[in-house]
């Protein structure tokens, strides 16, 4: 497969580039390079200020909306260089996934009132989706909408909400009906997390950070102008949305920053005669994982480049399987080159590092925590198992 970009791409890589050492924060560039999910809000309030400025802020959106008008080939070098040049993911369930989908599904009185604030950073979502019982068979979700006059009123409960601690809305799924099957009278509504009856309790992760929480509904109100698209038909939007979800959680260029990471931090570390990165046994499973993200990677390309439209559904979930999977063998790797180094905590022991090493220690001091953390992304946007599953159905013809 051709993979050569145009003149014109490569300068814009170029501008891209040289955005990102002019007006990327330091701060924001160093807590990306040691793999930070957790970044503060206020940080990333400003970042998304700062390429909403420049017209960055939803490159994907239409340019009537504030994107930038790009080709596909330049939208796919922006999101390469800000991986690569440690720069912040996306706001996903703003940018990403919710701005697309009211693009798609909403009327034109909810998108003046939210994809603006959406795209400077003043609004922060999160997604309602899990509930306990109700994960990965997402559409047995029981937590209800009742339709009162011009308003639902929501009893239950979302579990494993990621930001909801941190958000200023969510956008979420409801059960306005139970009469029919399950994946029918599904109601998407988007609500403030201000609202009275609402309570946001911490989940704290097993590495000891705190992004995901349970969220309880008692007698929450919103009103009838905060659904999109139909009553009942909630479950289409949400498998658009979640198609969104699923292309962006392979982040092919993010693993090959953090594999670019781990050689430069293995070619660092005494082995016998040599580095780590000399080692036999250890050079070829860190080729192995960078060979398998290759393959990944033309993989992506043809899925996104391909002339015949959309793709969403088995396409998606092969590239999250495979995404999370080689994501997941980098930083166990990572794990395994720091030693002892990767379970201290960021900020300290650094008196005992050996000479030399100083700035990998600090790069790589939570690398136990981010392995950990990384842990929960074969599982979120539907685990792996059920993208197997819509597989095998799609392509294989199975389960029908």
């Amino acid at each position: 497969m051709d993979i050569q970009f145009s003149a014109e791409g490569e300068k814009f890589r170029d501008e891209v580039r040289r955005f990102l050492r002019e007006n990327l924060p330091d701060n924001i560039r160093d807590a990306v390079r040691s793999e930070r999910m957790d970044l503060p809000v206020d940080e990333q309030r400003r970042w998304q200020g700062i390429l909403a400025e420049k017209g960055w802020g939803a490159p994907s959106w239409p340019k009537e909306h504030g994107g930038a008008g790009w080709t596909d080939e330049q939208f796919y070098i922006f999101e390469r260089e800000m991986a690569l040049n440690d720069a912040p993911r996306p706001l996903s369930f703003g940018i990403q996934m919710l701005g697309p989908t009211l693009l798609h599904f909403g009327n034109e009185e909810q998108k003046r009132k939210f994809l603006p604030g959406t795209l400077r950073g003043d609004i922060l979502w999160c997604q309602g989706y899990s509930e306990p019982n109700a994960g990965s068979d997402l559409a047995s979700l029981k937590t209800r909408a009742v339709l009162e006059g011009d308003r639902y009123v929501i009893n239950g409960s979302k579990i494993w909400t990621t930001d909801a601690h941190t958000a200023d809305w969510m956008f979420g799924l409801f059960r306005t009906d139970s009469s029919g099957k399950k994946q029918d009278g599904i109601t998407f509504l988007l609500l403030d997390m201000k609202s009275p009856g609402l309570t946001v309790r911490p989940l704290i992760m097993f590495e000891g950070t705190h992004e995901v929480n349970q969220v309880f509904f008692d007698n929450v109100k919103v009103p009838v102008s905060q659904r999109i698209y139909e009553e009942g038909k909630g479950w289409t939007v949400a498998k658009h949305l979640l198609s969104l979800e699923r292309f962006g959680t392979a982040e092919v260029s993010r693993t090959l920053a953090s594999i670019a990471r781990l050689k430069r931090l293995a070619a660092r570390i005494p082995a016998g005669e040599g580095t780590l990165l000399d080692d036999p046994d250890f050079a070829q499973r860190v080729a192995d994982a960078e060979m398998e993200l290759r393959a990944l990677e033309l993989t992506e390309l043809r899925f996104l480049f391909a002339p015949t439209g959309e793709s969403g559904g088995a396409e998606a979930s092969m590239l999250k399987i495979r995404g999370t999977e080689i994501q997941q063998e980098v930083f166990g790797l990572t794990v395994e080159a720091l030693g002892q180094y990767a379970q201290a905590a960021p900020g300290t022991g650094a008196d005992e590092v050996p000479a030399g090493l100083l700035a990998e220690f600090r790069l790589g001091a939570a690398a136990s925590r981010t392995h950990f953390n990384f842990r929960k992304t074969s599982i979120y946007a539907g685990s792996n198992e059920i993208q197997k599953n819509i597989i095998a159905k799609a392509v294989l013809g199975l389960g029908r």
